[in-house]
This record gives C-alpha cells, sequence and structure tokens, in this order.
C-alpha cells in the first residue's frame, strides 16, 4: 500500500465486526458499517467519505449505515441480489439474534446496486466487485486495484482457517463452494484479504492451510459469522 493511502479498521457491534475505511488522498470508501455509525463518522472527520459499501445484507454489517450516511451524506451500495430485503436486516436476523428493540437501525434503501465486474474508486485507488453468494444470496467481494492492489474485502465469505456459515437464511453451500472455487482466480495469492470477523489473512495461506478452499462437502453449518 502506498505511503499516501491508509487502511483504517473499526471493531463494531456485539459480533465484533470489523468494520473498514480505505484513504486515498482525502477520500474515503467505507466498508461493512455493522454499528456504531456515528462513532466511525466521527472517527472519519478529517476525510470525505466519498462511498459506504457492505459485502452483504445481515444486520451486523449494515445496521450503521443510516447513521453513517445520515452524517456524511455518502451514498451506499450492496450486491444488486441483497439489496432487495437489505432494509429488512433486523427483522431478517431475529429468528437467529435477539435484535428487536435494540438501537441498531436498518440502513435506507441503497444508492447503489453493485454488480460483479462494476468498479469503485476513491483518491488513486480503485475496487473491483465480486460476486460471491454462498453466506447470502447477493455477498460481494472487493478487490483492490490502483494503489489498493494486493488487499482484499472479504466480509464474511473466508474466513482464516474457515469461511461463512450458509445455515443462515439466504445461505446456499452449493453457491459458496462455487464462489470459494472462484475467489482464488481473482487476485493473486499473496493478496491480504480483510475480513468481515478476526484477524487478516492472505489468500496464499488459505490455499495451502483452508479445507473449505478444498471443497469441504460437509459446507459450513457451523464455521464463521
Amino acid at each position: 500500500m502506498p505511503d499516501h493511502d491508509e487502511l483504517r479498521r473499526f471493531v463494531v457491534g456485539d459480533l465484533e465486526t470489523n468494520c473498514y475505511a480505505y484513504v486515498s488522498q482525502g477520500e474515503c470508501l467505507v466498508v461493512d458499517p455493522g454499528a456504531s455509525g456515528a462513532r466511525i463518522a466521527r472517527a472519519l472527520d478529517d476525510v470525505r467519505v466519498r462511498q459506504v459499501v457492505a459485502t452483504h445484507r445481515h444486520h451486523d454489517h449494515v445496521c450503521g449505515v443510516r447513521e453513517l450516511v445520515g452524517a456524511t451524506g455518502a451514498p451506499w451500495g450492496i450486491g444488486a441480489t441483497d439489496a432487495l430485503r437489505v432494509t429488512e436486516a433486523l427483522e431478517l436476523s431475529s429468528h437467529v439474534l435477539d435484535v428487536r428493540g435494540s438501537e441498531l437501525s436498518d440502513p435506507p434503501v441503497p444508492d447503489m446496486l453493485l454488480r460483479d465486474g462494476d468498479t469503485l474508486r476513491v483518491g488513486t485507488a480503485a475496487f473491483l466487485v465480486v460476486d460471491a453468494p454462498g453466506h447470502t444470496e447477493g455477498g460481494i467481494v472487493l478487490v483492490g486495484r490502483g494503489s489498493a492492489e494486493g488487499i482484499a474485502f472479504v466480509g464474511d465469505t473466508l474466513f482464516a482457517g474457515s469461511c461463512g456459515r450458509c445455515d443462515l437464511l439466504g445461505g446456499d453451500w452449493d453457491a459458496m463452494a462455487a464462489t470459494l472455487g472462484r475467489l482464488p482466480l481473482a487476485m493473486a495469492p499473496e493478496t491480504v484479504l480483510l475480513c468481515g470477523h478476526g484477524p487478516q489473512t492472505t489468500m496464499a495461506e488459505e490455499l495451502r492451510t483452508n479445507p473449505y478452499l478444498r471443497r469441504d462437502p460437509r459446507g459450513p453449518s457451523h464455521g464463521g459469522a
């Protein structure tokens, strides 16, 4: 990453979601503001938040969007398929977690419906949108280009040693297996994977050690977040 670019991480919410801010030339892309949108906005008051993106529609990745975009005026986007019910994120999560009555807010209607092959730009960095269904129907991964070459925001698709669970509403192991088969082709092995929960890793390390990249037929029913 060039000296003039910066990656900031905020761990937010009860599920300790990783929210990332990629800063380049005074502009910022925020990925997965799962909670505490106002806090994130305050922490980024020295830059222009140009875009806000969620890798998928689960509440722990989108329920800080409303406060963040309200404070910054930035447009926000999500994968086109996940956009269909993203404004009901809390209701859709209530069958797994007790989120009703919480202080979290459903996100507003997205400004951008992101599709495979789209490109997001901030400063001298660019991010290629790669479809990644499996954990949800419309999950996406953002692969860095330009000055962001060598990193990828993978949300809950891939974790260090694991991958996103597929037993939640909208999950599909067959779709996840297909996604995990394609992802290594979308980036160099040395790419740093910035995960939605837990530590970062690299594609090379996951190809070497992650059983789900070897298409474990059991599926990740009780794996990652």
